[in-house]
């Protein structure tokens, strides 16, 4: 039950990450009227689970699980997956204060990675199954750009929480598939997603660091 509650703890909102700041090009497809409700997140959120970052980032961390995983290659990798400078700072600040507190809290030497890479190295030696902690992982992040929704569409909390409850059987079926998968499954095709976190990197304004 403890390594369950450690890895529950660090992939909490309370977790200080700073995923509260990143919103993965959500903002600004919000302020591009493409997300306006619940239905349009929650599509726009499945394609980026299934096809993008989300399965993306599920394949490395199963990889980064892995005893004798090569972590550095790992964290190469994930760095050269990303499309754009936003979501480069995205993976790597997350991963850098995801590292540095667990560092901190267990007294283990824990270098800044790229954030998949990142828990996956901290969380190995829990024991836990890799489909588990996936799904944790991707719940989180999900989880926090439905937050983002709520509070920037806006949405109801309800509506929000809808959204989320609908998403589950696809982050359960991400857990269950890259549990057992390799690099060989490593693919993206969400260029929407991409394109919209480039294009925030020229906004003159902005709520989110991404």
């Amino acid at each position: 039950m403890t390594p369950l509650l450690t890895l529950t703890q660090w992939l909490s909102p309370g977790f200080p990450t700073g995923a509260f700041a990143y919103s993965h090009g959500l903002e600004q497809v919000i302020h591009d009227g493409v997300v306006t409700d619940a239905p349009s997140l929650e599509l726009w959120l499945a394609d980026v689970l299934r096809y993008g970052a989300g399965w993306q980032d599920a394949v490395l961390l199963v990889q980064a699980l892995n005893p004798g995983a090569d972590l550095d290659a790992l964290d190469a990798t994930a760095r050269a997956l990303q499309p754009g400078a936003e979501r480069l700072q995205e993976t790597l600040e997350q991963g850098a204060a995801f590292a540095r507190t667990v560092a901190a809290v267990s007294g283990r030497n824990l270098p800044a990675r790229a954030l998949p890479v990142a828990v996956g190295e901290a969380a190995a030696p829990l024991g836990l199954p890799p489909e588990q902690v996936v799904a944790l992982f991707v719940q989180g992040f999900t989880a926090n750009l439905v937050t983002i929704a709520v509070r920037h569409v806006p949405l109801g909390q309800t509506a929000g929480q809808g959204v989320l409850a609908r998403l589950a059987p696809i982050i359960a079926d991400i857990a269950t598939r890259t549990a057992r998968s390799t690099l060989d499954a490593l693919a993206g095709s969400t260029l929407a997603a991409d394109l919209a976190a480039i294009r925030h990197e020229t906004k003159d304004v902005r709520l989110f660091r991404t």
